[in-house]
């Protein structure tokens, strides 16, 4: 029996040699083929690319010749490349999307389908709804999965013009010229070659670590995470770096460094960043957060007259904003984001080069600006936890979802939001988001207080009312 083939937010993804096979990639590139050539039946083009995953290589060979024999012209990028990358050439070039094989920052063992639409956004649901109708047709056919047409391949190398936009972005003569000394860690992953070839040709003092290719990713999830940053806190302290900055597999997640080897939280950097953004560029038309993310961007939209765009979790709510040129940036506490006038995709090489621009400019270190702006208008701790359940555990909180809670652990529920999953605000300001994932037995638990020790008791009370 086949196994159906389901694209997520972030694409299709599943273990190598178990679901991600070369025949169920066959067929996955097959329903994009017949997808695209039923939107442009005449002079489609598609481009094929890859982070460093193993097989990579081979997998974009097989898109080539599928797409190829569908009359589509495939423009295959031979090197690894990260994900906002693609985004931005599939805007430049016109073509009809992406076909990018990542499985961004999950383990090794995975492998994965991006697939971009034109604009430059990951697919959105009415699209990848019906790239799974027709592999569903294609299984059902009698004839060769295979089209009857034929497009020569062609090569596409997306680095220069990306690294043009970036240039063009951030501002590499005030990081330069304030002799900041930056450390970089692409994990093994996509932006090797991006981020620090970009900084050294501007004269920027920069190392790298972990530059070369593992498909292994050093034995762990290409994350950049707090936990998995210890080689690049050993190089900040051995080249005396005043920041560090790192990019999941695919480049399109960041992790941020202080000086001394501090994590900053996605949630904070997002939140430095749009009140940089305002104050360097003037920029004021708006900001987007998904629900969960912290409301010290809430704060700082108020004491700047900025208005505030709360949405869904998933980036492609945030791109739409950028495209519509609604926000100066938009981003989501998972460390994804994205600024005005640039992809309506999440970029982790333009989140660590803003940040080294902030650092460079401000002249104080990331903790010292994080510090001044809770002064100005009030801290915010926030925190994100998962919970396996139980198959009758998650019937019965399911169901606990769909109720109007007054009270939640004697805590007042002022207002019940619903934007995604449920978010419970109480009359403090302090809140609990609870989502269930859709691809396993996990709750997530998304908790923000105005103090740590709230915080402590927040997370204990949500925690409580999962399993009560």
């Amino acid at each position: 029996m086949l196994t159906q083939i389901k694209f997520g937010t972030s694409g299709w993804r599943a273990i190598m040699a178990e679901e991600f096979t070369f025949a169920n990639v066959r067929r996955a590139v097959t329903g994009i083929a017949r997808y695209v050539s039923g939107q442009n039946p005449q002079g489609a083009r598609i481009i094929v690319g890859r982070d460093p995953r193993f097989l990579g290589e081979t997998f974009c060979s097989i898109a080539a010749e599928i797409l190829s024999s569908h009359g589509i012209t495939p423009l295959v990028v031979s090197d690894a490349a990260p994900t906002p990358a693609f985004a931005y050439a599939v805007i430049q070039t016109k073509s009809d999307g992406v076909i990018n094989f990542t499985a961004s920052h999950n383990p090794p063992e995975y492998n994965g389908i991006k697939f971009s639409t034109p604009d430059g956004c990951p697919a959105l649901p009415e699209v990848t709804k019906k790239i799974e109708a027709e592999i569903i047709t294609a299984d059902q056919s009698a004839s060769s999965p295979n089209g009857t047409g034929s497009a020569n391949r062609e090569s596409l190398d997306v680095k220069p013009p990306y690294l043009k936009r970036l240039r063009e972005i951030i501002d590499l003569d005030v990081i330069r010229k304030a002799n900041l000394r930056v450390c970089f860690d692409p994990m093994w992953g996509a932006a090797r070659g991006y981020s620090d070839d970009l900084l050294r040709d501007a004269g920027v003092n920069v190392s790298t670590v972990h530059d070369y290719r593992d498909v292994l990713f050093g034995g762990h999830a290409p994350e950049p995470d707090d936990h998995l940053l210890e080689d690049l806190r050993q190089q900040m302290r051995s080249s005396g770096a005043h920041i560090g900055i790192a990019t999941d597999g695919d480049a399109d997640r960041f992790g941020i460094l202080d000086g001394d080897g501090t994590f900053l939280q996605p949630n904070y950097v997002i939140a430095l960043l749009f009140d940089y953004l305002v104050e360097s560029r003037g920029w004021k038309n708006g900001v987007a957060k998904s629900v969960a993310t912290t409301n010290l961007i809430n704060a700082i939209a108020n004491a700047r007259d900025v208005e505030l765009h709360e949405t869904p979790v998933g980036f492609k709510y945030i791109g739409e904003l950028i495209m519509q040129d609604k926000i100066a940036i938009g981003g989501e506490e998972s460390a994804g984001l994205s600024i005005r006038h640039h992809v309506p995709e999440k970029d982790g090489v333009l989140a660590g080069l803003l940040c080294c621009e902030m650092v460079a400019r401000r002249g104080k270190s990331l903790r010292d600006q994080l510090g001044e702006l809770c002064n100005q208008v009030g801290s915010y701790y926030p925190r994100r936890e998962n919970f396996r359940l139980t198959p009758e555990v998650k019937a019965k909180f399911t169901e606990k979802l769909k109720s109007d809670p007054r009270k939640l652990a004697g805590r007042r529920v002022c207002q019940a939001v619903r934007t995604d999953g449920l978010k419970l605000i109480f009359d403090d300001g302090s809140w609990v988001c609870y989502r269930l994932s859709g691809t396993e037995p996990v709750v997530r638990v998304y908790s923000e207080a105005r103090s740590e020790g709230d915080l402590e008791k927040l997370s204990a009370v949500a925690k409580q009312w999962i399993f009560e």
